[in-house]
């Protein structure tokens, strides 16, 4: 799908979407490890990172 690195970094580096209401976050790994990251739509702290099709 992607094709040279640039792209891969802006659609899936520090990307994570919300378990329960599918809205995407762009954060660092430890932050959603700490929980100090809460959905914007929803609040809710179960994030997921990007899958790569």
């Amino acid at each position: 799908m992607v094709k040279f690195p640039e792209a891969e970094a802006r659609l899936f580096q520090n990307m994570f979407v919300c378990r329960r209401c599918k809205s995407k976050i762009r954060t660092t790994n430890l932050k959603v490890i700490a929980g100090k990251i809460s959905c914007r739509k929803c609040g809710s702290k179960a994030l997921k990172p990007v899958r790569k099709k």
